[in-house]
């Protein structure tokens, strides 16, 4: 129904067609939502083992901790694949992929890496899909002449985490 008006007041001239090149603002990226979310899966992967394994069978409450954890390691490796791709999409453009060659490729290894990580609990591919998503962030930033750090995140899993220098 809006469409319709819309549509109406076009044709009449009272309207103006806008374009725009992206979803958001612009200058309003940041890659540090997809590091944390990439911690986040790893940390959930950690409460997955240490609640599956401490008795042959689990108690209800394990069961129930495991649940909740799988759930939400899902819902956060998703968002780093939604939040790499938002990136990826809007933001690079040719000036940055011809700077970085390796962007699609990264991109998609992120993608795939994030989708082993919702299948399964392997902390090592969420070890490898942090690997990536700091090559991301490191290439994010070199983009915008941003220095970048690579320090130890304060809380678990207590990995390395590329950060900018601000």
């Amino acid at each position: 129904m809006l469409f319709r008006l819309a549509q109406s007041l076009e044709s009449l001239g009272k309207v103006s067609t806008v374009n725009a090149h992206c979803d958001i603002p612009c200058k309003i990226y940041d890659p540090s939502t997809s590091l944390i979310a990439t911690l986040s899966v790893i940390r959930l992967m950690d409460i997955i083992a240490e609640a599956a394994g401490k008795n042959d069978t689990p108690s209800i409450e394990d069961q129930n901790t495991i649940a909740r954890s799988i759930f939400r390691k899902e819902e956060e490796a998703e968002k780093v694949k939604h939040e790499v791709r938002i990136i990826w999409g809007d933001y690079f453009k040719s000036p940055q992929m011809e700077a970085f060659p390796e962007i699609h490729e990264l991109a998609h290894k992120i993608m795939m890496k994030a989708s082993a990580c919702k299948q399964g609990t392997k902390r090592s591919d969420g070890e490898e899909l942090l690997d990536l998503v700091n090559r991301f962030a490191e290439i994010f930033w070199a983009t915008k002449n941003v220095e970048t750090v690579k320090k130890t995140c304060p809380y678990p899993p207590e990995l390395p985490t590329v950060y900018p220098v601000l």
